[in-house]
């Protein structure tokens, strides 16, 4: 290409990425912001290359991670707009943020489902996902930190550590993402920085390492000071329109308050001890040059430090500030690209196997009315081009992909290609779903196994290296339920593609045909989750279902061991198949909501079953665990032992299975059914006015009060509650308070329940089953 032909190409990527920014009407027009970045001059050549493929070293690949209502959403809006991505800031409440553009999320002010947006700030380029908060969307946090190299943990300085902060941490600590803590609403008149750091080291057993004070609380916080290098960082708004994009920095002086003079002073010195206990290279550059003043502890190494403990994860840095004021967000961007991951700085050892090969993670599905399925990539190693050929491993498919795009929330922009450690958006994969591994070939992918099982020395290790696909995304089980009709039978068809296409972007969403009644069921998360799927097939396909009453996703177990035989003796056509199991099921601990169900064979079993024929065996024992001997549902805590199979020659691993599935229940039956329902961990922030009432309350509803704190002028009521009693709890609880408490709900364990309930549950449900 010419170089006139290739400068028209940079001012039409350009130009394509403002438009896709939003920034037409009242929100358009090149910004002198994004000009300092992107100069559209005749010898800027080179931007056409910064726009597609960044230095892998200057890439962040991050996420924004909270309860709801911390702040997360507002946080991102600043981002985009100190970035210079957007031109006006948007606000939750006028529901014209970029990264809520969904109907639903702009009605409720809430985030539902996560967004993806690139921007630039300072040379680097920031990959950003803006996750939701609710419980019932924690599937869209799990994925999104499955792909991401860092995260961004947003906290209510008034409020510390809440309910969906623990979910979301632990999903991060579960994927060893590195972490910046940003304590937002510093204005807010409880905010309070002690209280906040105080929650992270109880709550998340974390090390936060303090990197700034704030100068001022509630309503006259005005900035910080950067303990690194003893500056202070002054919002001087001048009226309530002041966007804050300038600001004051400074040096501390000896005229300024002498007690935060004294409070800096001593926050400096805690911090510089703290690094030095975490990082033996800067414990050894205190003792060598700075014992005797720890003034003269050069910035620049003190942050080198901070940046190698918070990749090594041994600490977090906290910033503090103000989203909705406008105040400490765009040293929180300057924090992201000092301590957060390149992605080559996080090791995937699978990766290895590939080389230069393309190798990606498809973690999250769109539907596009006029593109069709839009999948989301991680690209770990090699190269992604449009119109080439990909093969998916997990589906053993290979799929042309027609197009290339960057995503901007709901707008994207085309490009020619796409390097490693970079977040891509594409078009013509129908038949990849999320947590699939895609990669150049299926050459591509013998020579990976090739590759691992070459350089694996011991046996072990070389078993396991032989694996090249990426670990997918774990799908927590619902917990709620609901039939779901169409107006009409001649809309069942519109209905089941509806109901496809939504599965597909929404792997926590189930849909399965009641084999009774023959009606359709919709299980998800959560109340809200059902409610919102539903306004979905609604707005986006047309379609006024109605849906039945809201039932409660129950599990079941056993009480006592059993051992049981049975023999299967049928003739089809010409074949006679005759096989014999014998088998035992005894009750596992069910304690915690991973009491899963185990399967076992005897020893003497091993050499004795074909590959084919254990593979029968476990799907029979595994169709028996879906359903269970009481009411149907699915089983939670049994171990199986198969202690004997014997089988006639010619005799079918259909027949096998069906054998097994046979003996299984009759298993079940001699060792005793037993209801299991999900209990809810519940936080409820409420007034002490109010309360008596809201305990009163949960005594009605079968719930255990595990302790009352104190939080400023509210108080913290902690409690397990069985989520059948907290069906439109939101609704009792505004009536209750006047609309002044918020409540939180996560699944913590599934329980028997008593000898009464289940009774109860029994005679409810035998009219339904």
């Amino acid at each position: 290409m010419s170089v006139r032909g290739l400068q028209a190409f940079t001012r039409m990527i350009w130009w394509k990425h403002l438009l896709a920014a939003g920034l037409q009407g009242c929100r358009c027009g090149p910004s002198s912001q994004v000009k300092r970045h992107y100069k559209l001059l005749p010898d800027d050549v080179k931007s056409l290359r910064a726009v597609v493929s960044p230095e892998i070293s200057r890439i962040r690949n991050i996420g924004i991670m909270a309860h709801i209502d911390a702040g997360k959403t507002t946080t991102t809006e600043r981002m985009l707009y100190y970035a210079g991505y957007t031109r006006a800031l948007g606000d939750v409440d006028d529901g014209d943020t970029v990264t809520d553009f969904m109907a639903q999320e702009r009605e409720r002010g809430i985030t539902i489902q996560s967004a993806a947006v690139t921007f630039d700030w300072k040379n680097h380029r920031i990959n950003l996902i803006d996750t939701p908060g609710h419980v019932d969307f924690t599937l869209e946090v799990e994925r999104a930190l499955r792909v991401l190299d860092g995260a961004v943990a947003v906290f209510d300085a008034s409020a510390g550590v809440e309910a969906q902060t623990l979910t979301v941490w632990r999903q991060a600590e579960k994927h060893h993402v590195p972490c910046v803590c940003f304590l937002n609403k510093m204005d807010k008149p409880a905010a309070n920085l002690s209280f906040s750091i105080e929650s992270i080291k109880q709550k998340l057993k974390a090390n936060p390492v303090l990197l700034q004070i704030p100068v001022g609380i509630g309503k006259n916080f005005t900035g910080v000071v950067d303990l690194l290098t003893n500056q202070k960082l002054i919002w001087k708004m001048k009226s309530t329109r002041d966007d804050g994009r300038v600001f004051e920095v400074k040096g501390l002086e000896q005229s300024d308050d002498p007690e935060l003079l004294q409070v800096v002073r001593d926050a400096r010195a805690a911090l510089i001890e703290q690094v030095a206990d975490l990082d033996d290279e800067f414990a050894e550059l205190l003792l060598t040059d700075c014992s005797d003043n720890f003034d003269v502890v050069p910035s620049n190494k003190l942050q080198e430090a901070v940046r190698r403990v918070t990749l090594a994860r041994k600490g977090v840095p906290v910033l503090c500030g103000s989203s909705l004021r406008n105040k400490g967000v765009q040293p929180l961007l300057d924090a992201i690209t000092a301590y957060l991951p390149a992605p080559n700085e996080r090791h995937h050892d699978l990766v290895q196997w590939y080389k230069d090969d393309l190798c990606a993670l498809a973690f999250k599905v769109l539907h596009d009315k006029q593109r069709g399925p839009l999948v989301f990539l991680r690209i770990y190693s090699g190269t992604l081009k449009p119109q080439t050929a990909v093969h998916n491993i997990n589906r053993n498919t290979t799929e042309r992909m027609s197009r290339l795009l960057v995503p901007f929330a709901d707008q994207h922009v085309e490009i020619p290609s796409m390097t490693a450690g970079n977040i891509a958006l594409t078009v013509g994969l129908k038949q990849t779903v999320t947590g699939d591994t895609i990669v150049s070939s299926k050459a591509s992918a013998a020579a990976a196994a090739r590759r691992a099982q070459n350089e694996g020395e011991a046996g072990k290790k070389r078993k396991e290296s032989a694996s090249v696909l990426l670990s997918g995304v774990e799908v927590p089980d619902p917990v709620f339920f609901c039939t779901i009709e169409p107006p009409s039978m001649t809309k069942q068809a519109v209905l089941d593609h509806a109901l496809s296409c939504l599965q597909r972007e929404d792997p926590s969403l189930k849909v399965r045909v009641d084999p009774d009644s023959g009606q359709t069921i919709l299980c998800g998360m959560g109340e809200l989750h059902i409610e919102i799927i539903h306004d979905r097939i609604r707005r986006e396909h047309g379609i006024e279902t109605h849906l039945g009453p809201l039932q409660v996703a129950y599990r079941e177990t056993i009480l006592h061991e059993a051992s049981t035989t049975d023999t299967l003796d049928r003739t089809v056509g010409e074949r006679r198949h005759v096989v014999t199991v014998e088998l035992a099921v005894r009750p596992v601990d069910i304690a915690t909501v991973g009491g899963s169900c185990e399967l076992a064979f005897k020893e003497e079993l091993e050499g004795q079953l074909s590959p084919e024929m254990k593979e029968a065996v476990e799907n029979g024992v595994h169709s028996s665990f879906l359903q269970g001997p009481l009411l149907g549902y699915p089983l939670q805590g049994v171990s199986t032992l198969i202690q004997h199979v014997t089988m006639e020659p010619g005799t079918s691993p259909a027949m096998v299975s069906a054998c097994v599935s046979r003996c299984m229940l009759k298993a079940l039956r001699l060792a005793g059914g037993q209801v299991l329902e999900p209990v809810m961990s519940l936080e409820v922030t409420v007034g002490e006015e109010h309360l008596s009432s809201v305990l009163g309350d949960l005594a009605q509803r079968r719930g255990t009060v595990r302790d009352i704190q104190s939080r400023h002028d509210n108080k913290v009521l902690l409690a397990t509650v069985p989520l059948a009693e907290m069906m439109g709890y939101s609704t009792v609880l505004r009536t209750l308070t006047s609309g002044n408490a918020t409540f939180s709900l996560e699944l913590d364990t599934y329980e028997a329940m008593n000898p009464q309930e289940q009774n109860t549950l029994l005679k409810r449900l035998s009219g339904l089953l």
